[in-house]
């Protein structure tokens, strides 16, 4: 069984930007608040605690209690809604889409990074209290990014037509899904428990965030997690003066604008608009743009008066959404959170914003990227090391991974590189030659070397290909153990749903993951099921 570690930074998934955040340059201080060890989370408790408005502890339980009205959850959930209450609590957040049935993998990392932390605060700050919240993107609108998921290499699509907020979205007519998805997974213990949570989550909710609240709790709700729906107009109500300040000042443009153009060495993950709010009612969300000082809603014929929005902001507040950039504010001012969890594209976005958190006095969380995690089985690490392969080998791209392997089996070298080296040097000595006698040959000679540089790589190339011909079987073996592990050549946790390995390994998948993930590790995990 291969035994060597993959850092982020070494494992060929993640962009220059985080490995950089990760290795802690001193170029991206500016845009982050403290870097994610358990040291550090002293004093980010403290500020939270000075900055966090205590009169929002008191809607945020009241809506997580109605929330959990019609949900069975469990004494530990309980106690962490009320615990919500306390001075002295505080809260790690994790946000996902309403990907149907959790769509890929990391949907389960993401969770368990969160538990798993507030685990480590408890037991490194007795005196505090840390609870985990999943934080249900129910205000997202693009549902051609959640309306499917993968299973063993199949894509299952929900075919309808989506307008409004998702979470709002109708699960009427699921039935039809259920039943394609069960031919493919048997009738085993397992799979009957799969087909049961599916049933009760999406068939006995009418929507799709009670559906994906009702599936979160189950998988997760003997941990304590705390599932969140923040579209809601009491919650709303805690945001008014932020909402209003955009509106008014546009005042995330122009910070985020600013931020951006200090981002020139890195790919800029999301554009901010002059307003970053959208106007929303059950089948609509769409920006909202203001004209000469009238405020329209895209696509649509309603506008408002300056004095016409305002009123509406103070007695339907729920009609307005943030967009990504103003929806992380929302989440620290409604909620007491220390710390947000994230993949690397939204730890990116978030970066962005940090002048804006101080233009607007609200405390910056630390930012932890996500446990990633590559799950294999037993028999895949017996041939990995029957193959002689380490998981560096096995994270490679599969060219390289190939032509790699191609060499160290060959009898002889097939790298021309000191071949080239020395030809290089001939000619370099020609030139030379050449500069003390005709400089008319220097056109020819310079030529010359190109021609044979070229006929070397040719023949290398040509080499190359015929040793893998004769290793074809030896060779075939690893891509296909490669393609098992990484399917479509692409990280496993963004391709394959939970269920596919729920099959085979039930209940005990996520307890294992549970005991086996570290958040504030940077390494990619390998967990063997």
């Amino acid at each position: 069984m291969p035994t060597d570690c993959i850092s982020y930074q070494n494992s060929g998934y993640f962009s220059p930007l985080m490995n950089d955040y990760l290795d802690q340059k001193k170029e991206l201080n500016s845009l982050y608040h403290r870097f994610p060890t358990l040291e550090n989370f002293e004093n980010q408790i403290i500020e939270k605690k000075e900055n966090f408005n205590n009169e929002n502890r008191t809607a945020l339980v009241a809506a997580l209690k109605k929330q959990y009205a019609g949900i069975k959850a469990s004494d530990l959930t309980k106690q962490n809604i009320e615990l919500l209450a306390d001075g002295n609590s505080f809260t790690v957040t994790t946000g996902h889409q309403l990907n149907l049935f959790s769509g890929p993998l990391y949907f389960l990392y993401k969770i368990i990074s969160t538990i798993n932390l507030t685990a480590e605060l408890k037991a490194k700050y007795p005196n505090y209290n840390f609870v985990p919240v999943y934080w249900m993107a129910t205000e997202d609108h693009d549902f051609e990014e959640i309306n499917y998921f993968s299973f063993k290499g199949k894509k299952f699509h929900w075919n309808r037509e989506s307008t409004g907020p998702v979470g709002r979205l109708s699960t009427e007519r699921l039935n039809d899904f259920l039943e394609i998805f069960s031919l493919e997974i048997g009738s085993s213990t397992n799979a009957n428990a799969i087909k049961k949570l599916f049933e009760d989550s999406y068939l006995k909710h009418e929507n799709l965030a009670d559906a994906t609240r009702y599936l979160a709790n189950e998988l997760f709700g003997g941990s304590g997690l705390v599932i969140l729906d923040a579209d809601d107009q009491d919650l709303k109500r805690s945001f008014i003066p932020y909402i209003k300040d955009e509106l008014l000042r546009q005042s995330s443009y122009k910070a985020v604008t600013e931020t951006i153009e200090k981002m020139n060495d890195y790919f800029v993950q999301v554009n901010p608009r002059e307003i970053n709010l959208f106007y929303i009612e059950d089948n609509l969300r769409e920006r909202i743009i203001l004209e000469n000082g009238i405020y329209k809603i895209n696509h649509t014929r309603i506008e408002f008066t300056e004095s016409e929005i305002l009123a509406l902001l103070e007695r339907n507040p729920e009609k307005f959404s943030p967009n990504v950039i103003m929806r992380p504010l929302y989440q620290e001012v409604i909620l007491p959170n220390l710390c947000y969890i994230g993949g690397g594209g939204e730890i990116a976005y978030w970066f962005e914003l940090k002048s804006f958190f101080a233009s607007a006095e609200v405390t910056f969380p630390i930012l932890l990227l996500r446990n990633s995690v590559l799950l294999a089985t037993e028999k895949q690490n017996k041939k990995a090391d029957k193959l002689n392969l380490s998981w560096s080998d096995l994270f490679s791209k599969q060219a390289t991974l190939v032509n790699r392997i191609t060499q160290k089996l060959s009898d002889f070298p097939i790298d021309f590189t000191e071949q080239k080296e020395a030809l290089k040097k001939q000619f370099e000595a020609l030139l030379e030659l050449t500069n003390h006698t005709d400089k008319s040959f220097l056109g020819a000679v310079k030529a010359q070397e190109v021609k044979q540089i070229k006929g070397l790589e040719t023949l290398e190339k040509r080499l190359l290909i015929a040793q893998k011909r004769k290793f074809h079987d030896e060779l075939q073996r690893i891509i296909d153990l490669q393609n098992e592990l990484f399917p479509n050549q692409s990280l496993q946790e963004r391709q394959a749903n939970f269920s596919e390995f729920y099959l085979e390994n039930g209940e005990n998948l996520i307890s294992k993951l549970i005991s086996e993930l570290k958040p504030l590790e940077q390494n990619f995990n390998i967990v063997t099921i």
